[in-house]
């Protein structure tokens, strides 16, 4: 599933396709992707102009001339910008036409993918935005902060920075990795964190989210961005996927368990 790094590489490779184009017509071939009744979605798009593209948490939101499309990517979504005369490929689930003779097409193979439509200023005060945390960016999430948050929870650290109510934009890879840099096991209970701890676990988050960024975030499996690049983060993992092989750090085997539903990498010599 992209995390914040993928989902900001997709939002700023859409903003040089798509920025100021007007649609002239929407196409939904899989309606279980739109979570709002089809005909009125095509008819309220049509004609409006993409302004920009942003993002919270793991979602985008495509911003329109009136309205917001707040779009979740889940374990396969793919924008990608067409030519009309280019025949569709059969996971092309919802397509966007363009006045100018382009199409952005969005292509999930799982069809897990959403799309929520609500006006200009709305999108924040409803499912599924309303209930996302803290940028991991936002100045105003500081450790301080991050602990008053913790106390209220009895969950391990690795459940707790997987709750998008929280702080939002971090899943299993960056988890496990800002873990590992920070030296906290995973099965830590949050609220035992020190200040200074936190402090830390602080930093190697926006730090190692910055740095995905700024490599095009991980493709593990399939993530590519709107113009069909691969990021190349994945090339700098320390733990996530590397069970078995000896911690780059100390050289002990990096371990896999189960924590909070999720495979977790970690070292039982770097995080005790």
């Amino acid at each position: 599933m992209p995390e914040l790094p993928e989902v900001e590489n997709v939002k700023n490779t859409l903003n040089k396709l798509v920025a100021n184009k007007t649609i002239q017509n929407v196409t939904v071939r899989w309606p279980n992707i739109v979570k709002y009744e089809i005909d009125a979605f095509k008819e309220r798009l049509s004609g409006q102009t993409i302004l920009e593209t942003t993002r919270r948490g793991k979602f985008l939101k495509l911003v329109l001339s009136e309205d917001v499309i707040v779009s979740h990517l889940r374990m396969e979504g793919k924008y990608s910008l067409h030519d009309n005369e280019e025949p569709l490929n059969k996971h092309a689930h919802v397509i966007f036409s363009f006045t100018d003779g382009t199409e952005l097409r969005y292509h999930d193979v799982r069809k897990f993918g959403t799309m929520h439509l609500y006006r200009q200023g709305e999108e924040e005060t409803a499912p599924p935005l309303n209930n996302v945390g803290f940028e991991p960016f936002d100045p105003a999430l500081t450790p301080t902060v991050m602990q008053a948050l913790f106390k209220k929870t009895t969950r391990n650290i690795k459940a707790v920075l997987l709750d998008q109510s929280l702080i939002a934009g971090l899943g299993n890879i960056y988890v496990d990795e800002v873990l590992f840099a920070s030296g906290i096991h995973p099965e830590t209970k949050a609220q035992a964190l020190t200040l200074a701890q936190l402090g830390v676990l602080h930093e190697k988050i926006v730090a190692i989210l910055g740095e995905s960024v700024k490599k095009g975030g991980s493709t593990i499996r399939s993530y590519t961005n709107s113009e069909g690049k691969q990021g190349s983060f994945q090339l700098e993992l320390f733990v996530y996927g590397k069970k078995g092989q000896p911690c780059l750090t100390c050289g002990r085997e990096i371990e896999r368990t189960v924590i909070a539903g999720r495979g977790t990498h970690f070292c039982t010599n770097c995080q005790k």
